[in-house]
């Protein structure tokens, strides 16, 4: 089997679903931004060599539909050889878009990929345009679970494992809390690709409508106002004796990331630096109405496969759904908080769905190139009970 290396990885800013800078930029063009990006961070890359690029997308429909990782690859500028496929593993496909590319590095089938997500929560609705589920879900409650929107597992997930909403919300506020400071810090330039954005603003008098430009560098998620009373005072979003509230939920977004990935033979045939070597990965299926609890089944198997334990890996990336399904994973789990979602996490920096899997790794492996850090841990919960993992090691 093949050694997979990271050699760069780059995403976009997460903007705010429906209010954000984000709003009017189809994502296509998000993913093409990621992608020249790339090829000018390799540029001793002969495009050519990328043979197939993979994307994930929660929502494939609308302008992100019809295959946007081909489309979006030969916009960006890849040569028309370069092939492209469309994933959909809700909140895990960038993640799983990344194994797939890996695994065909890994049997020798390819030696240069591009693998990544893209995500606008504000121009294609949740759930997409027209959802329209089997009616035999409803008919057994073994299969209803699959109905259940997030929210509801979220409360499930709570109710189950005990979690208070004072746990949640101190969450939450330490997600905003450790956004905040990577921002002051500069820690996440190394992996945004900064964007400029035409804004639009219409003129009532004259029925003219301004266009100005303005280069958006940092996510727009983090909030130096979230305080614990603040978060005390929302109302539960999904059940009206619930603990789930929009301040301890993750908030929806648009984003897209992409990464190269490359075999050792490529590496040295182009003179690439690698970021990271892919370790491996893990995907299971758990119960839909607790679908939070993904990561507790799919991460032991990984690492121990890997021959690893929690207190080796310096860098995790467990993504913030929800409050209460962190804190459920942790329950089992026990990672060190110090080294959790060191740079916040999807409460405080948002969550465009088939982009997340791929932006954490993409912060995942810069994080371990500022600390030196050697092994890192990415892992999602997803929609209809499944949890994906995959680990990554600095070289």
């Amino acid at each position: 089997m093949n050694d997979v290396f990271v050699v760069a990885a780059t995403r976009t800013p997460v903007g705010r679903a429906n209010r954000g800078l984000l709003r009017h930029v189809r994502p296509d063009d998000l993913l093409i931004a990621a992608l020249r990006a790339l090829l000018k961070q390799t540029p001793t890359l002969d495009p050519q060599a990328v043979e197939d690029m993979i994307v994930g997308c929660a929502m494939p429909e609308g302008e992100q539909g019809l295959n946007i990782a081909r489309s979006a690859a030969l916009l960006a500028g890849l040569p028309i050889s370069t092939a492209g496929m469309t994933v959909n593993r809700f909140c895990a496909s960038g993640l799983s878009a990344i194994q797939i590319a890996a695994d065909r590095i890994r049997v020798g089938e390819a030696q240069v990929l591009v693998a990544g997500g893209v995500e606008s929560m504000s121009r294609i609705p949740m759930g997409g345009f027209n959802p329209a589920p089997n009616p035999l879900i409803f008919a057994s409650k073994a299969h209803l679970g699959l109905a259940y929107g997030m929210g509801t597992t979220a409360e499930k997930v709570a109710h189950q494992w005990n979690i208070t909403r004072e746990e949640q919300d101190q969450l939450a506020f330490e997600s905003h809390q450790r956004a905040l400071q990577a921002q002051a810090q500069g820690w996440f330039a190394a992996e945004i690709t900064p964007l400029e954005v035409t804004l639009r603003s219409p003129q009532g008098t004259t029925g003219e409508t301004l266009l100005r430009a303005q280069t958006m560098t940092q996510d727009e998620g983090p909030r130096a106002d979230t305080s614990l009373a603040g978060l005390a005072r929302l109302k539960p979003a999904f059940h009206p004796k619930g603990s789930v509230t929009a301040g301890n939920s993750s908030q929806t977004s648009d984003g897209a990331a992409a990464l190269i990935l490359a075999s050792a033979q490529a590496v040295q045939q182009f003179g690439l630096t690698p970021l990271a070597r892919i370790v491996g990965f893990n995907t299971v299926g758990v119960e839909p109405e607790i679908m939070g609890i993904g990561p507790v089944k799919a991460v032991p198997p990984l690492l121990a496969r890997a021959g690893l334990k929690t207190d080796q890996l310096d860098w995790i990336e467990l993504n913030e759904a929800f409050a209460a399904q962190v804190l459920a994973v942790q329950k089992f789990l026990a990672f060190d908080p110090v080294r959790l979602n060191p740079l916040g996490g999807a409460i405080a920096l948002g969550h465009p769905l088939g982009a997340s899997g791929a932006i954490r790794v993409t912060t995942a492996v810069h994080g371990l190139q500022r600390t030196q850090g050697r092994y890192a841990l990415v892992t999602l919960c997803v929609g209809m009970g499944q949890g994906v993992a995959g680990l990554f090691e600095r070289v």
